[in-house]
């Protein structure tokens, strides 16, 4: 048993040191929050220098960011950010749309009256946000709306797959948050009050709608090369 042991030991896997998940998710985030935009190069260097580390972590970070989705490293060219394609945009924001749907009926299902009031909560929040045009503030308020639906629903496995496409929600999220927005938060409304009367079939189909039109908001967006500036 010792020697099955030891043996299995010299196998194991390293676990990441914590300066490289450091790096790793300072990149992610740069990348998410539009700071780092698709197409753009990366330099070992400058990004070494802005997070006050060394350059390799930051060169560790980049193949993993190229493994996740979020990079491209190409031959002697060095690496960047990816440019989603209109096909991938579809795939995950389709997933996310069957997620999503289910996740509104069961928070029908389950709502208390704390977690309607929670919720008109997070709702003003984000119209806040629109009227100030903070769009950092704005994906905040939507993602953690979005976040405390799921909550409600009280499906581990759920929540365990909308955390897994949760990210690149996020990220495709943020340049239409702007101008998609006074659509989106009305919406938002109707779906709260679905949840409030527990009525599983109409918020089912008021988040299904909700999340395929912020799809196609968004595959029209890079279909003409806009931005939200």
């Amino acid at each position: 048993m010792r020697e099955a042991l030891t043996a299995a030991a010299s196998r194991r896997v390293a676990r990441p040191a914590p300066l490289r998940q450091a790096v790793y998710d300072a990149l992610t985030e740069l990348i998410i929050n539009g700071s780092l935009k698709p197409g753009q190069h990366l330099v070992e260097a400058e990004l070494a220098e802005h997070l006050g580390v060394s350059r390799q972590p930051v060169r560790e970070a980049l193949q993993r960011l190229q493994t996740a989705g979020w990079v491209d490293l190409r031959p002697a060219q060095g690496a960047f950010v990816h440019s989603p394609t209109e096909e991938e945009a579809a795939q995950l924001l389709g997933v996310r749309s069957v997620l999503e749907t289910y996740s509104a009926q069961l928070a029908a299902q389950n709502a208390q009256p704390e977690d309607i009031e929670r919720l008109g909560e997070l709702q003003q929040e984000g119209v806040d946000a629109l009227a100030e045009g903070d769009v950092e503030r704005l994906v905040a308020a939507n993602t953690a709306l979005h976040a405390f639906v799921t909550s409600v629903a009280a499906n581990d496995v759920l929540a365990e797959l909308l955390a897994q496409v949760g990210q690149k929600v996020r990220w495709y999220y943020t340049p239409i948050a702007k101008p998609r927005g006074k659509e989106a938060w009305n919406e938002h409304i109707q779906l709260i009050k679905a949840i409030a009367k527990g009525d599983a079939d109409r918020a089912g189909e008021v988040m299904r709608k909700h999340t395929e039109r912020t799809s196609d908001f968004y595959r029209k967006q890079i279909a003409s090369g806009s931005s939200q500036d």
